[in-house]
């Protein structure tokens, strides 16, 4: 399947369960989107959290880079992601994105207002165990 970028969110989920997706299709965009897609489909945050890790970590297992799942990043990129779908009702997550393109800034964006990114990434705890956004 080349490209995701063309896929409704519950077909982009499908796909997802179905590890059909290329991995090298499956950016942070997709990761984004997938959020998204699930947070729609559970109904709410602990029902998402719990689908949206095992499904990561299962995807990131079959491509061979289960290195690459990061606990902290993860769930907080998820709760941010369900922060925003209460402000209103959105029909996709493109318009999701559309509306709050700080999602898609992985370095200053939506994630960089909790976080230390360059930190986040580098710290062997955070990426195995949720850790808590440090006070300004």
């Amino acid at each position: 399947m080349p490209g995701c970028d063309d896929l409704e969110d519950a077909a982009l989920a499908a796909a997802f369960d179905a590890l059909a997706i290329r991995p090298p299709d499956f950016r942070h965009r997709e990761h984004v989107r997938l959020a998204f897609a699930l947070l729609s489909r559970e109904g709410d945050l602990a029902s998402a959290a719990v689908a949206y890790r095992t499904g990561l970590r299962r995807f990131a297992a079959a491509a061979g880079a289960a290195g690459k799942y990061h606990e902290t990043i993860t769930w907080a990129y998820l709760a941010i992601i369900a922060e925003r779908m209460q402000e209103r009702a959105f029909g996709s997550s493109h318009e999701l994105l559309a509306e709050h393109p700080d999602l898609l800034d992985h370095q200053r964006g939506a994630l960089a207002r909790h976080y230390d990114v360059a930190e986040l990434i580098a710290s062997p705890r955070a990426r195995g165990t949720f850790v808590l956004p440090r006070k300004p």
